[in-house]
């Protein structure tokens, strides 16, 4: 039987934080977390700001281990979360292509194939041999971007639909993910444009202060969650 590329297990992640006495008190950031994604399944992720869909990325990366249940992902996993944030500002663009792409595993030989691509796509040519401390915020995301892009995961995590660059970048940029989409195993994608996920997506996990608020098809949890926000924002309101 073929393992399931995404399975996580009443996964659960706590952090601490100081109450009004300056007591320590445990949160969980995450807690009773299961479900799982099935081969060339899409599944999206929404939430208001806080809910846990940023800790649950960094739960399924490996960058944040759990602190209860289990997360399993087979196959090599690759993100579209904070794009460049890793790169070593003192080493050119070029070395960091090279760490950058070892730290998630590849070898010289695939990145020294790939790497004219990488760079030519992130149309930094004329940089590339540059310190990335001079590079700006957007240089930094297009190559953050362009050298995941060029990568083969077998498990794609997504957050938020791209922004890099400018608006030809862009269009480049969404072109290449959705390449990127019909190559992998299993995708997950973090968003709060529900029009998008309910385009893209067969499900949708909706997380809620850390839990599993609703889980289903994707055009049902996405109208529910737009209910509940309409609700809430003319409450708030009144």
């Amino acid at each position: 039987m073929t393992e399931l590329p995404i399975d996580l297990i009443d996964a659960g992640v706590f952090f601490y934080r100081k109450d009004t006495n300056r007591k320590k008190q445990k949160f969980w950031a995450l807690k009773d977390i299961s479900f799982n994604v099935k081969d060339g399944e899409i599944l999206g992720v929404i939430g208001h700001n806080g809910a846990g869909k940023s800790t649950l990325l960094k739960m399924l990366t490996g960058v944040l281990p759990g602190d209860s249940g289990s997360v399993t992902t087979n196959g090599t996993v690759t993100a579209l979360l904070s794009l460049g944030a890793g790169f070593l500002p003192d080493l050119s663009g070029r070395d960091n292509i090279y760490l950058s792409a070892m730290y998630m595993g590849m070898r010289k030989k695939f990145i020294d194939k790939i790497y004219d691509e990488v760079v030519e796509f992130s149309e930094l040519e004329e940089f590339i041999e540059d310190r990335v401390r001079n590079y700006s915020s957007g240089m930094k995301t297009r190559l953050g971007f362009s050298l995941v892009a060029h990568l083969q995961p077998d498990i794609l995590i997504i957050d938020e639909v791209l922004a890099a660059g400018d608006k030809a970048f862009q269009v480049k940029a969404r072109k290449k993910m959705q390449e990127l989409m019909s190559k992998a195993r299993a995708i997950v994608i973090v968003s709060h444009n529900t029009n998008y996920l309910k385009s893209m997506c067969g499900r949708i996990l909706w997380l809620d202060q850390g839990c599993i608020k609703e889980l289903g098809e994707a055009n049902e949890v996405a109208d529910s969650y737009n209910d509940y926000m309409t609700n809430k924002a003319r409450i708030q309101a009144l």
